[in-house]
């Protein structure tokens, strides 16, 4: 599907009404009605409030109406403070009236059961047919910082200090959490421009608030709190956009937990739990995931600096050899790399620093720096910015007595902003001593001050990850797999498993190489095809009710002579029936026994939400042991092949060690578009594939195992013509 980037201007009269009403407004200050007209007023609001009440004049000085039919203007906004029983009726005054949008705080709707959901149907039926944009029902509201709309009931949103820098938005499906994460972000001086509840998302989705602030110029990072998208693939389509115009999305997901995984034929089904695709979604677009809300808060800032790594070198300055190597550790630990200084660099260091610190990386001012030469900070910071061997600068500690005025503060300044090294300060979390007085100065010229509860150290590796991925996606070219030209045709039936030898010949129409094998009836017709092909060769069960044929004891390597192939034909069949006596055994399939070579799996998972999902591991019998596996959703583009292939945590095994060449990585390429191009195709009636093992060699691969179960569905899959 193909999102119309227009569409986001409908939730326009959302975040900007220019008149708004409250339907259950109160004079009661105890009472939601009331504290909504205070925060709006308070907030100092811009456009016109209109108090719906009918038993009561004026509310906090402002003239109240009966209905919302009786406003003799305009409304953009449609406020609900009602119970969940009077929303329907007041939703159908906001139609007759052409209200335009509306927040539904109440709860009561489908989170309760069959006869909520009934309500909310009715809600989002109403909503339709009269064009009105909702946000809810079940949530706390929104937040619009630059014009005063604090259409929330929550006061955690509206009584937190505020920032003059907002240029980040977040958009929750937890209010709860959402109001926790706002306070925290405010509490460390970052204020969000947007803060956006969509609690039951009867209408607006999580990723409506994500293009909404994808197009909106005053916003700079997106950021969230997610359980669960509704609509991945605009999700992913957005994802793009942000890339290209370098407006990352920091999301936290939560759910890392498999426990609701289904059980799958396929290992790949088994292995492809939500969390994990997820995972490979955002890894394929970009999207940062924050562990943790203080990732959010954290790499906000970092970016908020407006200046990315340009690599992952990185040198510590710090007042205590300790904190260093600790901060030193924790880089290392999280993929930066602490780079040892050349010569010359740490010459010019030692010139200017005491004769007892250290010029190595971490370069140790020692407690000279802290306690009485505060101006030592600067003295490495003048050879770091030129050494171009160098990505990144912390500071563990700065001076905290230093502000705007001092000439040592100006100085570091401006070396900072006339480099192109990213240098952030991570302090060590003391109440009342993690933050210099100079932060504010330091941060609205590019300096970001952290403290070290927020794990500065962990959001600054998802920055070199997210420029590094920023950067990529400026070279590549995105063109995903090529249509793949089919001569033949087959008819799968729905819910069917297909034995090895169906599986293979798919995998022959779409060009991925196969081993040369036949299927034999008989003993005799298996020794001829043994001749044909050439000793060694493979014997396996070929039945769909068998997938797995080395838990049946179905499968025989390396056999090598016509004695030895009749005397474990007949074996492997007894094995078979005895395992399965129910299955259907189209015959024994006589292949080429491989050389050996490097076992990786590819297989194709359709998933419920996201459809149908690619993924590449470590292959072989010991898949599911050791899990090295990569996710990414179909179709898939040359880019995100490479990557699969390189976040591997055996891909130094395909690189080659121990004098044991690398092996050709191209074909494993080219058969991940391949596969894309078939899940792409045919991903409404594929439930599960697997090639495992996909043999790989230095010039060739080659599959030496397929399995493919069809959706149950009551369409015949025709494959070819």
């Amino acid at each position: 599907m193909v999102y119309q980037e227009e569409s986001y201007l409908e939730l326009e009269n959302l975040f900007n009404p220019q008149s708004l009403a409250i339907l259950g407004a109160s004079g009661n200050k105890n009472k939601l009605g009331n504290m909504l007209i205070k925060s709006l007023i308070e907030g100092g609001f811009k456009g016109e409030i209109y108090p719906i009440n009918p038993k009561t004049e004026s509310i906090e000085g402002l003239d109240c109406f009966a209905s919302v039919l009786d406003v003799p203007t305009e409304i953009d906004l449609a406020i609900f403070c009602v119970g969940a029983d009077k929303v329907i009726n007041g939703l159908q005054e906001c139609a007759r009236k052409n209200v335009k949008s509306a927040i539904i705080y109440a709860s009561g709707f489908s989170e309760i059961g069959e006869a909520g959901e009934k309500e909310q149907q009715r809600v989002n039926q109403i909503a339709k047919q009269a064009g009105i944009r909702l946000i809810g029902p079940n949530c706390v509201g929104i937040v619009n910082t630059s014009n005063g709309l604090m259409a929330t009931f929550s006061p955690g949103l509206t009584g937190v200090p505020e920032n003059k820098q907002r240029e980040v938005g977040f958009v929750t499906q937890s209010g709860a959490f959402g109001v926790l994460t706002y306070i925290a972000a405010a509490q460390n001086r970052l204020s969000f421009n947007y803060f956006v509840s969509v609690g039951n998302e009867v209408d607006t989705e999580f990723s409506d608030v994500i293009e909404y602030m994808l197009h909106d110029s005053n916003t700079s990072v997106i950021s969230g709190y997610l359980e669960g998208e509704k609509s991945p693939h605009k999700l992913r389509q957005l994802a793009k956009q942000a890339l290209d115009k370098n407006k990352p999305i920091v999301i936290m997901k939560a759910g890392r937990s498999n426990a609701g995984s289904k059980a799958a034929a396929s290992h790949t089904g088994s292995l492809a739990g939500s969390d994990k695709i997820y995972d490979g979604l955002f890894k394929q677009t970009g999207i940062i995931r924050a562990d943790d809300y203080e990732d959010i808060i954290a790499f906000t800032k970092l970016f908020l600096s407006k200046k990315l790594p340009t690599g992952k070198n990185t040198a510590i300055v710090t007042s205590s050899g300790g904190r260093g190597i600790n901060e030193a550790d924790r880089c290392e630990a999280f993929g930066l790399k602490i780079n040892p200084l050349n010569e010359k660099v740490k010459k010019d260091i030692e010139q200017n620093i005491p004769s007892y610190g250290s010029a190595l990386n971490p370069i140790d001012l020692t407690a000279a720096a802290a306690v009485s030469n505060p101006e030592l900070y600067i003295e490495p910071l003048k050879v770091l910015a030129n050494d171009p061997e160098t990505d990144i600068i912390i500071f563990t500690e700065f001076p905290m007595g230093w502000t705007e005025d001092n000439p040592s503060l100006k100085e570091f300044v401006d070396i900072c902003r006339n480099t192109d090294k990213f240098i952030l300060i991570a302090t060590f979390p003391l109440e009342g001593m993690s933050i210099p007085k100079s932060a504010d100065y330091l941060e609205q010229n590019g300096i970001p001050v952290i403290p070290g509860d927020l794990n500065p150290i962990r959001a600054l590796k998802k920055l070199v990850q997210y420029s590094e991925k920023y950067e990529k996606n400026k070279r590549a070219n995105e063109q995903t797999s090529p249509k793949i030209s089919r001569k033949n045709e087959l008819q799968l039936q729905p819910g069917a498993t297909l034995s090895e030898s169906q599986a293979a010949d798919i995998l022959d129409l779409y060009g991925i190489q196969t081993t040369k094998r036949a299927i034999a009836l008989s003993l005799d017709e298996a020794v001829n095809q043994a001749n044909t092909i050439g000793y060694p060769v493979v014997l396996k069960v070929d039945s769909p009710e068998i997938p797995h044929k080395t838990d049946a004891h179905a499968i025989a390597l390396n056999i090598s002579n016509e004695q030895q192939l009749r005397k474990t034909f007949n074996q492997i069949l007894k094995n078979a029936k005895e395992y399965n006596p129910d299955a259907q055994i189209n015959g024994i399939s006589v292949q080429e026994m491989l050389p050996e070579g490097i076992e990786v799996i590819v297989g194709v998972t359709n998933d419920s939400v996201f459809g149908p999902v690619i993924m590449l591991g470590l292959g072989g019998v010991f898949v599911e042991v050791f899990q090295d596996t990569s996710f990414r959703i179909a179709p898939l583009t040359r880019k995100d092949a490479i990557e699969m292939i390189e976040e591997l945590q055996s891909f130094p095994i395909l690189k080659g060690f121990r004098g044991r060449d690398s092996v050709a990585l191209e074909p494993i390429i080219d058969t991940l578009l391949k596969v894309s191009a078939f899940a792409s195709d045919y991903g409404d009636a594929i439930k599960e594939l697997d090639i495992n093992p996909l043999i790989v060699y230095e010039n060739k691969v080659v599959a030496a195992d397929a399995m493919l179960v069809v959706q149950d569905s009551k369409k015949v899959l025709k494959i070819g013509g």
